[in-house]
């Protein structure tokens, strides 16, 4: 029985179980290098992709990471507001080694040191520490807790058939919903028949009762003319 026993064993004894979640956690956090003269440059930033045991087992150890981190902050910016100008090993930044700012700032950083000892004993890669506290610990200085999610994939992986699952960084790879549009269901306006502004001036301009007595008078010269075109072709 496995009585308060916490975690998966994954197969694996315990040091070979650690070994394994330190350099998936650090896989994870190097995908946010920059890459771009490197061979094995990464797919996508903030993501891998494992099995879906495996990324839930290493999510935790992420998240204690970067919370390490974010809570190193306010003392790394403490501590810079307190160095001198001057670079090392000059007149000027000896007299600061000596000066009592020089131990305001010693105690100062040391909470940042004993944070990034302490992600390096847990994650044993001194890039993805570097990476971790200039980059990733920044980004979520606003959030508390939640860094990572887990995305199951559908397809199996090829030759053993495993759940694949996606570990990835909340924030870097998120999907933007979009609002549809509601259809607008406005009535439509009457056509109205145009007239040219020359009917209108004319009909303005002219009375009804002379309009109706100039129709009347073309209609009599229309029937006047036909008569006399059939007697001249009854005459030939």
């Amino acid at each position: 029985m496995r009585h308060r026993n916490r975690g998966r064993k994954l197969g694996r004894n315990p040091n070979h179980q650690r070994a394994l979640l330190r350099n998936l956690a650090s896989a994870l956090i190097l995908t946010e290098r920059d890459a771009v003269d490197d061979d094995n440059a990464p797919k996508v930033k903030g993501r891998i992709t494992t099995t879906l045991p495996k990324a839930k087992e290493v999510r935790p150890l992420v998240e204690r990471c970067i919370t390490i981190a974010r809570r190193a902050i306010p003392h790394q910016e403490a501590a810079e507001r307190l160095e001198p100008d001057a670079e090392r090993h000059t007149e000027a930044w000896r007299a600061w080694r000596q000066s009592d700012q020089w131990r305001e700032w010693n105690q100062t950083i040391a909470p940042a040191v004993a944070a990034r000892r302490r992600v390096l004993k847990l994650l044993g890669d001194k890039q993805a520490v570097q990476i971790l506290f200039e980059e990733i610990a920044p980004r979520f200085l606003d959030r508390d807790g939640g860094y990572t999610r887990v995305l199951r994939l559908a397809t199996p992986r090829l030759g053993d058939a495993g759940e694949q699952a996606i570990l990835e960084f909340v924030g870097k790879n998120d999907r933007k919903r979009q609002k549809a549009t509601r259809p607008t269901f406005e009535p439509e306006e009457p056509e109205t028949d145009e007239i040219a502004p020359e009917e209108e001036t004319l009909a303005e301009e002219t009375p009804p009762e002379e309009a109706i007595a100039e129709e009347d008078t073309v209609v009599e010269d229309a029937a006047a003319e036909a008569p006399a075109e059939d007697d001249e072709k009854k005459s030939e």
